[in-house]
């Protein structure tokens, strides 16, 4: 795999990452944490070294799993998390339950020290603001992050989700390493303003949900999604029995060049996103060993550049139809923190 450099942490990482959060819920049953562990350390063999979480996933369960592997994997992994996003503690009457935002410095810095417990590690290599709280200056969190930075609590600050002037005014205050956002062939409004930013700022990209959220049929002819009970996807815009028709022509799409490439429709998608740019870090999150090792193959695929084109034509934004989260206002709180 090809290599990115992460300024301010002073290493190079493979463009390839393992998103963590589906291990711990939101996706159907979580792992054990023995499966969640062979996915890790499949990942590493595999040449795989950022592990991304984040201190919502699971309520901290998701940080307590990369600890526990972290206690015997050697130290050129690297790991980043994330704070900002609170869990609500009332359920809503469709069975998910409320998050808010916080980014105050007491509340980052309080998050921090919980993160460095659960990870086991003295110091996390990159400390995302997982959403932007609209309610305190990007200047007063990055302040506090910057603080973290010198303290040798967090090697690197990143964000999640920013925009383009946000990115601009943390930066003033310290150096961004990594934006991380949606990105992939459905999901493509990042490359008029957000790409161009990260670039000319020497901002990696980290591309969460690359692979659409697996909202791909399993078979060419199938009528809908074959998502377990309490998938959170059941419950977003493209799962609608009118989006999934209307989408069927690019499922048909996918699976006419997979098969022309003899590789499955999950690869061609991560090798299109590949294909965007050197300095993009996709995190496929996975619960199966072989999907890491199918997604490592992915990644080093070169594929023509026609198909590239022709991809990036046919699932231009006002050719998908659903959007990235839900119709249900109520699932939205929920549903806008799957990252």
């Amino acid at each position: 795999m090809k290599r990115v450099n992460l300024a301010n942490i002073e290493k190079s990482v493979p463009n390839l990452g393992l998103g963590c959060m589906g291990m711990s819920e939101f996706y159907g049953r979580p792992s054990t944490d023995k499966e969640a562990i062979q996915v890790m350390q499949t990942a590493y063999d595999n040449g795989i070294r950022m592990l991304d979480t984040a201190d919502f996933y699971g309520d901290g369960n998701n940080e307590r799993l990369i600890g526990e592997f972290l206690k015997t994997a050697p130290k050129d992994v690297v790991v980043a998390t994330k704070c900002g996003i609170v869990r609500g503690q009332d359920v809503l009457e469709d069975g998910n339950f409320r998050r808010g935002y916080n980014n105050t410095p007491a509340y980052i810095k309080a998050a921090c020290e919980a993160s460095l417990k659960r990870l086991n590690v003295e110091c996390i290599d990159l400390f995302y603001l997982h959403r932007i709280d609209p309610k305190v200056p990007i200047e007063e969190s990055m302040s506090a992050m910057a603080d973290l930075v010198k303290e040798g609590k967090i090697r690197a600050i990143g964000l999640s989700e920013a925009n383009v002037t946000t990115i601009k005014r943390a930066h003033k205050i310290h150096p961004i390493t990594a934006l991380q956002s949606e990105y992939s062939l459905w999901t493509r409004n990042v490359e008029d303003e957000i790409l161009p930013t990260c670039r000319a700022l020497g901002i990696a990209f980290v591309a969460y949900s690359p692979l659409g959220r697996g909202m791909v049929p399993t078979s060419r002819n199938a009528a809908s999604f074959s998502f377990e009970q309490g998938d959170f996807r059941l419950s977003l815009e493209r799962a609608t029995p009118e989006n999934f028709a209307n989408n069927t022509a690019l499922f048909k799409l996918l699976y006419d060049y997979a098969d022309l490439l003899e590789i499955s429709p999950f690869q061609l998608m991560l090798a299109w996103l590949m294909a965007q740019g050197d300095d993009i870090i996709p995190i496929p999150g996975t619960r199966k060993a072989s999907r890491v090792i199918d997604n490592v193959a992915a990644s080093e695929l070169n594929l023509p550049t026609n198909i590239v084109g022709e991809l990036s034509t046919a699932f231009s934004t006002r050719n998908v139809s659903g959007g990235r989260y839900t119709v249900n206002k109520s699932v939205t709180e929920n549903a806008t923190a799957m990252s």
